[in-house]
This record gives structure tokens, sequence and C-alpha cells, in this order.
């Protein structure tokens, strides 16, 4: 299984520089287009997406790719608390929990 990304140049950037080989560049008008290539890709388990650019997406679309379980879908600088459901449901471990919880 690949981690992928996808968004603007500016956002997949940082994760070219990081060493991922899976992005996908698009803009307002191919978003959907590249979102709906990668969410078909087999190989992909983890889909790292800017979590602004999926108001790209209609609601019924958007709603659909994020309850994904293959690939997961993990929108980025978006509300920490659904990273860590995305993360607990892509691992199966919480990696946010501490000895209090």
């Amino acid at each position: 299984m690949q981690i992928a990304v996808i968004g603007t140049d500016e956002f997949v950037l940082g994760f070219r520089l990081a060493g991922l080989r899976r992005v996908f560049v698009a803009d307002k008008e191919t978003y959907q287009e590249k979102m709906s290539e990668a969410m078909s890709d087999s190989n992909i388990g983890i889909l790292a997406v800017d979590a602004k650019d999926l108001d790209f997406l209609p609601t019924n679309v958007r709603t659909k790719y994020l309850d994904s379980i293959q690939p997961v879908v993990v929108p980025v600088g978006g509300d920490e608390s659904d990273l860590r459901e995305k993360v607990k449901r892509a691992i199966g471990v919480d990696l946010y929990k501490t000895e209090d919880e």
C-alpha cells in the first residue's frame, strides 16, 4: 500500500520533498477527476488531501470519499479530531491516546 497526496502544486510540494511518489496535482477544475482517479487506484492505502480543497467536491461525493476505508482519505489542515479518527481507522491504533485516557 502506498501513501498518495492530491492538491495544488504548492500543497503537494512538501510531500514530494519528503519522498512521496504518488502525487496528483489538481486545481478547482480538475479536482473531482483527479480525486476519482486516486480513489480507484487499488495500490493507494492513504490519500492525503488539503482539507479546504474538499469544498471543490459535491457534498455527496465528499461524504463518500471521507467515509472510504480503502483508501483512507486524510484531510490535512482540518480539524485535529477528524485526523485522529482517520489515523485510528487506517492503522487500528489511537496514536494520540495518552496514559490518562
